[in-house]
């Protein structure tokens, strides 16, 4: 079984305040997810270990990521390896991760049949409804477990690498169900992965920080009916949540606005130069 944070690990590097806390008695009974057999063994056996080997995690806010209970994960998204670094310190943290995943990936040999039996969602780009990845997580949801939605639904646009304008899905799932966002931001990927590189870089061992803010407030959008202003005001809370936390971790100021393709002539989808 893959090691999880609490285990000796290499890979993990702590912040000092945090090592110092005192867990509470009550805490540390917990079962954490990655102790139950399943089909998320062999497969994070293989790249929990893996992502070690290349990149060292420093982890602040570790305590934001309860280990029971269903919650989204946020995350900012500029490598193609982004859901494999994330994924790798959820699972360190005691968690299964649920992405929303590619539809096209579970039609693939062998992947396919491993993101079926992990409980991975598959989101077709194809059919215009928005809601259907939110349909397709409700029993992730009602099992108490951690989705994770990428607001911006494919890597940044930005050409410094800041979160751009995101999507509705971690909002609509957070304000359908009443679970929390929690905003994630991670910097040091691009060493290793450059955005829509192919190549891997894979020595030196590169440090890959992460910030993990408190759950983002949407009580100002709770309650009302699901308009585009409502649905639209909670993504940008969120992204604005998620850029504050990467602001932390480069120690330099984002742009006041969030990067919209729109208004640089650029696709929603797909690669692109720049």
């Amino acid at each position: 079984m893959p090691k999880t944070p609490e285990e000796p690990d290499a890979g993990l590097v702590p912040e000092n305040d945090e090592a110092q806390v005192a867990v509470p008695a009550k805490s540390r009974r917990v079962r954490k997810e990655t102790h139950r057999p399943s089909v998320f063994w062999p497969m994070a056996g293989i790249v929990v270990p893996l992502i070690g080997s290349i990149a060292k995690f420093k982890v602040h806010g570790r305590e934001n990521l309860p280990l029971t209970g269903a919650y989204v994960i946020a995350p900012n998204h500029y490598s193609e390896i982004d859901p494999l670094v994330v994924g790798s310190m959820i699972w360190r943290r005691g968690r299964a991760p649920h992405f929303l995943t590619k539809e096209s990936l579970f039609k693939v040999p062998v992947v396919g049949w491993f993101l079926t039996k992990s409980g991975q969602v598959p989101v077709s780009r194809s059919h215009g409804g928005r809601g259907a990845p939110i349909a397709q997580a409700q029993h992730i949801v009602d099992n108490g477990s951690v989705v994770v939605v990428y607001p911006e639904g494919t890597l940044t646009r930005d050409p410094d690498l800041w979160p751009m304008r995101g999507k509705t899905g971690a909002a609509r799932l957070a304000l359908d169900y009443g679970i929390p966002v929690i905003p994630v931001a991670h910097w040091g990927t691009q060493q290793i992965m450059g955005r829509y590189s192919k190549k891997i870089s894979l020595f030196p061992r590169k440090t890959i920080t992460f910030s993990i803010g408190t759950p983002v407030d949407l009580s100002e959008y709770l309650g009302k009916p699901r308009t585009a202003t409502v649905v639209s005001g909670a993504t940008e809370t969120i992204m604005q949540a998620i850029t504050h936390e990467l602001e932390k971790l480069r120690g330099e100021k984002a742009p006041e606005k969030l990067w919209d393709p729109a208004d640089h002539a650029q696709s929603e989808t797909g690669r692109f130069e720049g």
